[in-house]
């Protein structure tokens, strides 16, 4: 799941996509429901035990915050693949926007929750990744980095810098479980991470620099 602080007004705008209001920021301030959304979207259409098993929990924990989902408008049954003894559920939506200033000043408690809940499946999401990098093909290792970049900038220039980055991000093809066929041969699912995180505790800019410092930003892959 890759929804937390966007604006609809950017390049990623779908017809499919939900703006969150109080209900749903609510819904969604825990993280077993942010992975459950998540991984209807990576995987396509699944059960609650199905869903547990990829998450570690048990099938009712799952089934309790699929129904918490369904009763906000996240996820629906599928009725085409489920029976009297199976439940499917699909994703209803593949954008979930958290845009509303007003509504985070309002719910102050759900939105810190909500955006907690998206860190920490970010976090299990990069560590993942990092648990399987020796056994990825090496074409594949080669392409995994983590950086981080300091500027200086801005309110103005910062909400450029992320409307830069979104407008580069749609320029790709996007990956969904319908669309997987549709890729070239050789194409796997890559995750673009943005943060975008203001530390107004730093340094005042007339502070002395050191004799010498490293530029922050390289690659660690």
């Amino acid at each position: 799941m890759a929804d937390a602080m966007k604006r609809p007004d950017g390049p990623n705008d779908e017809e499919d996509s939900v703006v969150l209001d109080a209900k749903g920021l609510r819904a969604l301030a825990h993280p077993v429901r942010v992975q459950l959304v998540g991984l209807l979207r990576k995987y396509g259409p699944s059960t609650a035990t199905r869903l547990a098993e990829r998450l570690g929990v048990n099938s009712g924990t799952a089934s309790y915050h699929l129904r918490q989902l369904g009763a906000a408008g996240f996820v629906g049954e599928d009725t085409e693949r489920g029976n009297a003894r199976e439940r499917w559920w699909r994703s209803v939506h593949r954008t979930i926007w958290f845009n509303d200033p007003e509504l985070a000043e309002r719910e102050p408690e759900a939105a810190l929750a909500y955006l907690q809940s998206v860190a920490a499946t970010y976090t299990l999401r990069t560590q993942q990744a990092l648990n399987g990098l020796q056994t990825m093909p090496s074409a594949w290792r080669g392409t995994f980095d983590m950086s981080d970049w300091a500027l200086r900038l801005t309110p103005e220039e910062t909400v450029v810098l992320y409307r830069e980055l979104t407008e580069v991000i749609a320029r790709y093809r996007r990956d969904t479980p319908e669309t997987v066929t549709m890729a070239p041969e050789g194409a796997e699912r890559v995750v673009v991470i943005t943060h975008v995180m203001p530390e107004l505790d730093t340094p005042a800019a007339s502070s002395p620099p050191s004799d010498h410092q490293e530029p922050e930003g390289g690659p660690t892959s």
